[in-house]
Formats: structure tokens, C-alpha cells, sequence
């Protein structure tokens, strides 16, 4: 099934679309593939933000800036391992019986599932700019990360 296809689904039944890519089999190269897929949803969600951010400040051109956000992006991958590392040990430390890789799918996929509302961010910060709307929706895109992710983690670990 396409991704977009499992986004939509996630969103109305996370546990059944988690328990559908459990049920692929491991596959680290998989895997990495939603983290990647998620970094340049999350890119592409950075431009309208750095566009406005040139504009204000044109001693700061957009290709610096866009730059500086990518390789940010890729320095940044070990932290998402990590991440996924600490949410498997408190996971086993309340009786969880997963794995690393059920973890680390867990995150990945919970990062892709919000990847819509990541654009979303990016537009407001880009069109809006700070204010109560910016701060709205990075309360709600927050709060539905760490939701699937907490659901997902249950998942991965029973």
C-alpha cells in the first residue's frame, strides 16, 4: 500500500496501520526509508518559514539558510536513533517486549503520520509569522506526534 495511503488510514485507525507495517517484516533498509521520507517533508516544510526570514533579512539569503536547515536535518539522524532507543527502554522498563527496530518503526512512522500537519506548520510560519496561529499549530502538530507515537510504541511492543 502507498504511504499517503497509510498517512490518511493512520489517522483514523494508527494501531491497525502500525500492526500492517509490523507485519512487513524487518527491514532496517524500510525503516530508514520513512526517516528520510519525513527529513525531506520536513525540508520542504522549512522553505516558506526561511523565505519570509530572507525577505526580512536579505543579508541572510534563502540558499544560506536552506542549507543550513538541510545539513541541520542530517546531523540531527543519530538524535532520531536515539530518540527511538530511549522510547524502547522506558517502553521494556513498563513491561514492553520489543525490539530496537519495533521502536525505531514506531518513531519513524509517527514522524511520517504528522508529516501533513509539519506543511501545514511550515505555511503558517511562512504566511502568518509568529503569533497565536504559529503557536496553535505547533501545540496541535506536537501533541498528534506524541500521540502516535505513543500509540505506536504500544504496538511495537506487546
Amino acid at each position: 500500500m502507498p504511504v499517503t495511503t497509510d498517512i490518511v488510514r493512520s489517522w483514523h485507525s494508527p494501531r491497525r496501520v502500525m500492526q500492517s507495517h509490523l507485519a512487513r517484516g524487518r527491514s532496517e533498509p524500510w525503516a530508514f526509508s520513512l526517516l528520510i521520507a519525513f527529513m525531506i517533508v520536513a525540508f520542504v516544510a522549512q522553505w516558506p518559514g526561511a523565505s519570509r526570514n530572507a525577505f526580512y533579512t536579505p543579508e541572510m539569503p534563502i540558499s544560506a539558510q536552506m542549507l543550513a536547515i538541510g545539513m541541520g536535518m542530517l546531523a540531527f539522524i543519530p538524535l532520531w536513533y536515539l530518540l527511538a532507543a530511549i522510547g524502547h527502554w522506558i517502553a521494556k522498563a513498563l513491561g514492553g517486549q520489543g525490539d530496537h527496530y519495533r521502536a525505531r518503526l514506531a518513531l519513524f512512522w509517527a514522524l511520517v503520520t504528522v508529516s501533513p500537519l509539519m506543511l501545514l506548520l511550515g505555511l503558517v510560519k511562512g504566511m502568518i509569522g509568529p503569533g497565536p496561529a504559529l503557536v496553535s499549530v505547533t501545540v496541535v502538530t506536537t501533541a498528534a506526534f506524541l500521540g502516535f507515537w505513543i500509540m505506536n510504541l504500544i504496538e511495537a511492543e506487546r
